[in-house]
């Protein structure tokens, strides 16, 4: 009896965070300008790709995912690569003050990001990369976050690896490349997933920093659709698009991310 109480409320649990995904698929096929009183208004009589059709007639919106696309792709790979060579140098090697910077780092997370919006436009104003990829870019090229997590999880490697390899002439840089790179790909591959669903769904950086529409990412450029066309099935059409790439990076790199959670995260 209780196994069955405990699948029941699983199942539950599992209704409710489906129940929005659900909506917005099927109220992507339904041709309707707006939200009815029906709480089933979502559900299609007649399904069609419309709504698609119409997204994909408009250029802006492949222009507004290729500009996701570049603000996303460039700071997964700089954040996958720098935080490991980061978290393997404050995991693994010595020198003065390093817990101090260390903490220093993750000291900086506790401050809202949107406190410091406005010197970041002041900024970005004289570089003169506002409506530019920099201003998204530059900030995102390394997490700290993704350094903790790479930290963690090397620490959790024993130094037996390092001194058989300094043993047999290895330096650092092979070191780091050809045995602390290969161990650590679960975490990495956390790192990268973090980064890829930030970036990609982040709307309150480029709300701010992006003012041309040419230039918005697929988020702004959905919240801007929505006002301008005010259609409940071209939106939701829109945001299943969005929410494609999001959910394939997750499914292929699922593996990867539990284990670096279990071993970083949890250590």
């Amino acid at each position: 009896m209780k196994k069955i109480i405990n699948y029941l409320l699983l199942f539950l649990l599992a209704f409710c965070f489906l129940l929005p995904f659900l909506i917005m698929v099927l109220g992507s096929l339904k041709e309707i300008e707006y939200a009815l009183l029906d709480p089933f208004f979502w559900i299609p009589d007649n399904p069609s790709l419309n709504n698609y059709l119409y997204i994909f007639r408009d250029g802006v919106f492949m222009r507004w995912i290729f500009n996701s696309v570049v603000i996303t792709v460039i700071p997964v790979f700089s954040q996958m690569f720098l935080c490991a060579i980061l978290g393997y140098i404050f995991a693994k090697k010595q020198f003065p003050g390093r817990e101090t910077i260390f903490w220093v780092f993750m000291a900086v997370i506790m401050i809202p990001q949107q406190l410091l919006i406005i010197p970041k436009y002041i900024m970005f104003a004289q570089f003169e990369w506002i409506n530019t990829y920099w201003a998204l870019i530059v900030p995102e090229l390394w997490g700290i976050m993704g350094v903790f997590l790479v930290r963690q999880f090397l620490q959790g490697i024993p130094n037996d690896f390092e001194e058989a390899a300094y043993i047999d002439g290895a330096n650092d840089v092979q070191i780091f490349f050809k045995i602390i790179l290969p161990l650590s790909l679960p975490v990495v591959a956390t790192v990268g997933t973090f980064s890829f669903i930030s970036n990609w769904n982040d709307l309150f950086q480029p709300l701010i920093f992006m003012t041309q529409e040419k230039m918005y990412p697929v988020t702004v450029g959905l919240a801007s659709l929505l006002g301008k066309e005010g259609n409940f099935g071209i939106e939701m059409a829109g945001s299943a698009l969005s929410f494609i790439p999001t959910f394939l990076i997750f499914l292929f790199f699922q593996r990867y991310f539990t284990e670096g959670i279990q071993m970083s995260g949890l250590k």
